[in-house]
């Protein structure tokens, strides 16, 4: 699927470009022009990101601002599922997600408002959906952890593919319950397509160990009880610059060459119909994909990319520019038909 690299436009300042008409069901009413203009009050945001990032976040959007956010934390399904079921009767304003397919859901549900256009120009289009209705906030990389007393470099995986060749039978991990391996699954189901990722999950039951989450599988690595696992690369980076206890054990393969593995999962936010606080909720958003915010990432402990223009990841991180990952559209990653084949495979 082609989609556009073009880094559009600089970085701006939160503005509210076309305030919701008053008396439609489930919209707020049209503020003033000059009340539009400002931020106040306070707005509830879904948040399936990390705590600590998204609390910083909210914190110095607080300090420029005045106005309160209130997180309610889960996981992406989990909240993904949640908005849907709530519809018109939801009392969120803003969702954060870690990958793309929950915000997705909730998207082909109708409930977002469009982003402000000046929040968009602020994200290269790789990072945008083709909907307009939500943005890309961070990313993270598919990598596989491995520990080098067990694999050699020329016994790696190539391919993400590769492991479903029967020479890998119990020699590596995964955690397929988590929303992180099922976003990796969805980019497979999109590039490779149905019957070609269903049965590399068929093959996925028989040779992969299962864990539950990414962090249990890159101690496992670490441990010696298995030799490679597939994780996203923040797990590895915020242990090394911890005790490292977890990861000293192991190295980072990137498979790039746009395969599969090489998938980069774009973390969204977008801005519900529902929200009674439209000007907070997009000033919320525009700050956040802004440089102020997209600096949190930078220097912050969550080790995930940046997607604004202008902004570099952590000095520490190897750059986007050199993952070479698939180009896919997020808006495409489908959750529902991944747990479908997952759940046929076995693998849930």
């Amino acid at each position: 699927m082609t989609r556009r690299w073009a880094m559009t436009g600089a970085i701006a300042t939160a503005t509210l470009l076309g305030a919701t008409a008053c008396g439609a069901p489930g919209e707020a009413p049209s503020p003033s022009a000059a009340e539009s203009s400002t931020p106040s009050g306070a707005i509830t945001v879904y948040n399936a990101q990390h705590e600590e990032l998204t609390q910083a976040w909210a914190d110095e959007f607080t300090k420029e601002t005045g106005v309160t956010v209130t997180l309610r934390n889960g996981d992406d399904s989990e909240l993904g599922n949640q908005l849907v079921q709530e519809g018109s009767a939801s009392k969120a304003d803003v969702f954060l997600t870690e990958n793309s397919p929950a915000i997705s859901l909730v998207d082909n549900a109708e409930l977002f408002t469009k982003v402000d256009a000046s929040t968009l120009e602020q994200v290269p289009e790789q990072f945008q959906p083709t909907s307009g209705n939500w943005t890309g906030i961070a990313a993270r990389s598919t990598v596989f952890a491995y520990n080098p007393k067990l694999l050699t470099e020329d016994q790696l995986p190539k391919s993400l593919l590769d492991l479903a060749d029967p020479s890998w039978k119990g020699r590596w991990a995964a955690s397929p319950s988590g929303a992180d391996f099922q976003a990796i699954v969805s980019a497979m189901l999109e590039l490779e397509g149905e019957s070609a990722t269903s049965a590399w999950l068929t093959a996925m039951k028989q040779n992969s160990v299962a864990y539950k989450g990414n962090s249990t599988v890159m101690k496992a690595v670490n441990a010696g009880e298995i030799p490679g696992g597939v994780i996203y690369h923040y797990y590895w980076f915020g242990d090394q610059t911890g005790t490292g206890e977890n990861s000293s054990n192991t190295k980072l393969h990137y498979f790039k060459n746009q395969d599969p593995g090489a998938f980069l999962s774009i973390s969204g936010g977008g801005v519900l119909k529902t929200s009674t606080n439209q000007v907070a909720a997009q000033a919320f958003l525009a700050y956040i994909t802004g440089k102020a915010g997209q600096e949190v990432l930078k220097t912050g402990t969550s080790f995930e990319y940046p997607v604004a223009t202008g902004v570099e990841a952590n000095p520490a991180l190897v750059p986007i520019s050199e993952l070479d990952a698939p180009l896919l559209d997020p808006s495409q990653l489908n959750s529902t038909k991944v747990t479908d084949l997952m759940t046929e495979a076995g693998l849930l």
